[in-house]
């Protein structure tokens, strides 16, 4: 093997370990039979995992992550699709500027988002609701979503739909018959990575969340201000693993480096 070739090698692995050890650490000291962080550990337990079901606060947390990331990403996707077939297909003035409009939430830091959310919810007085964060969350989630429908839509032809449109069929059947099968894999894609963007997002909800909107990384992140325990390590877990399913059927539908780079069919 060339020398070059040997330290690009290494370099890869070693980066790899750095990135997958902390989360393996994580995992083992969950099913640790002590009432504190260890490892290594005497013994395995699922005492942990038991009490994550047991823990009221923890589940509803839970259940509201859950339905606030169906709902936003849902939201997300469904204004991504006609938003990316319009900036694939037409060229119109300010067009670049639209498209920079719709992915600028990825440049402006969650902390500033999350500040400006809560100062206009202040002035409108509309804070405090499931509703209004779902509403930030549509606008954080939604360049995830646009970018692999836009994926999608990039060199999509126009002539199987003219062809069903001069059949007689409306531009509705059009689209759902003819350019939606199409473009489905990045629809579908763009919803299950906005789906966890939401369900994970914590600094700009922190600002905007309320005692009655309190979702699971919230949750998380106020169980380890007051104190540290497995518990956390559990519930983290649950999230490794729940995540890494996620991603995987993603590469399977659209492939991973097309969420990175964006690159076209």
């Amino acid at each position: 093997m060339h020398k070059n070739g040997f330290f690009s090698l290494l370099f890869h692995y070693l980066f790899i370990i750095f990135i997958v050890a902390p989360l393996l650490v994580v995992m083992v000291m969950a099913f640790t039979d002590k009432g504190y962080l260890s490892l290594p550990t005497d013994g395995l337990s699922l005492r942990w995992f038991r009490a994550l079901l047991e823990n009221r606060e923890m589940l509803e947390a839970f259940i509201l992550s859950l339905k606030l990331g169906l709902t936003s990403a849902t939201v997300a996707t469904v204004l991504a699709v006609p938003a990316a077939l319009a900036i694939s297909r037409y060229q119109f003035p300010g067009r670049g500027t639209l498209t920079g409009l719709l992915l600028s939430p990825l440049m402006i830091p969650s902390v500033v988002l999350g500040i400006a959310f809560l100062r206009f919810f202040s002035l409108a007085q509309v804070g405090g609701s499931f509703w209004a964060l779902c509403m930030t969350h549509v606008i954080v989630i939604l360049p995830y979503a646009l970018r692999l429908t836009l994926a999608s839509t990039i060199g999509l032809e126009k002539d199987i739909e003219h062809a069903a449109l001069s059949l007689g069929a409306s531009r509705w059947t059009a689209f759902y018959r003819v350019v939606l099968p199409r473009i489905q894999t990045g629809v579908v894609g763009g919803w299950m990575l906005a789906f966890i963007q939401s369900f994970d997002e914590l600094t700009m909800t922190v600002f905007v969340a309320t005692p009655g909107t309190t979702t699971l990384p919230v949750a998380m992140y106020n169980q380890i201000s007051q104190t540290i325990d497995p518990l956390i390590t559990a519930i983290s877990t649950v999230l490794i693993v729940g995540t890494l399913i996620l991603m995987l059927v993603l590469d399977r539908l659209v492939g991973l480096d097309r969420v990175l780079i964006g690159e076209g069919k």
